[in-house]
């Protein structure tokens, strides 16, 4: 049974899934492989369909469908690769620039320190 899914429910998987990914930290392995296997998305939703059965025994049923179904549409496994991006980097935005900020101390304290030993 292929279900169809209307554009407001592939919004709402998408959300749904974007989040899952940037919660777990995956967001750029998952994006890299995304956008290498994008020409093999309908491959991949048939692929989806096929595993059904068993699938099923583990996932929503329903929720399984229309994720294969979402994957068919090109669109769709593009606004699923932009949704990843944007929120990766609204929900850590703030992570990285602590980072930065490290980063840039630690090398400035390094450089003071070099510039005392051959100030000498």
């Amino acid at each position: 049974m292929i279900v169809e899914i209307s554009q407001e429910r592939a919004v709402e998987l998408i959300d749904k899934i974007a989040r899952f990914i940037v919660k777990k930290r995956m967001a750029a392995p998952v994006i890299m492989t995304i956008e290498s296997l994008r020409p093999l998305s309908r491959l991949g939703s048939q692929v989806l369909y096929f595993l059904a059965p068993f699938a099923e025994l583990i996932f929503n049923p329903k929720e399984y469908q229309e994720f294969a179904s979402l994957l068919e549409n090109h669109d769709n496994v593009n606004l699923l690769v932009e949704r990843i991006d944007e929120l990766d980097v609204e929900m850590y935005r703030e992570e990285r620039k602590e980072r930065r900020l490290k980063r840039i101390r630690k090398r400035n304290k390094m450089k003071n320190f070099i510039k005392k030993i051959f100030k000498k």
